[in-house]
């Protein structure tokens, strides 16, 4: 009776240990994906955050400064997008 359990309680750890496998795998295949579409992202919010930017200097250009803040900052989250889908 031991052996069947000692053989079950095997079969169990080399299970989870080929699911390990098997698991750091399909991570190591998706992560080149998933920073490519979070860098995909990142330049299209940076992209429509300079449109938008240059539009409302356009339509007013006397407050191009704070635009032009409010524009650097919205870039700068956009772009901490593309180093959370890098590093994480």
């Amino acid at each position: 009776m031991i052996d069947i359990l000692a053989d079950a309680n095997a079969t169990i750890v080399m299970t989870e240990e080929v699911f390990t496998q098997q698991t750091e795998l399909l991570k190591a295949t998706y992560k080149p994906l998933q920073a490519g579409l979070g860098c995909l992202g990142a330049a299209i919010g940076v992209g429509l955050v300079g449109m938008k930017a240059a539009e409302a200097v356009g339509r007013n250009p006397d407050a191009s400064t704070p635009i032009l803040v409010q524009a650097i900052i919205g870039m700068a989250l956009a772009e901490a997008v593309a180093f959370y889908s890098l590093f994480l």
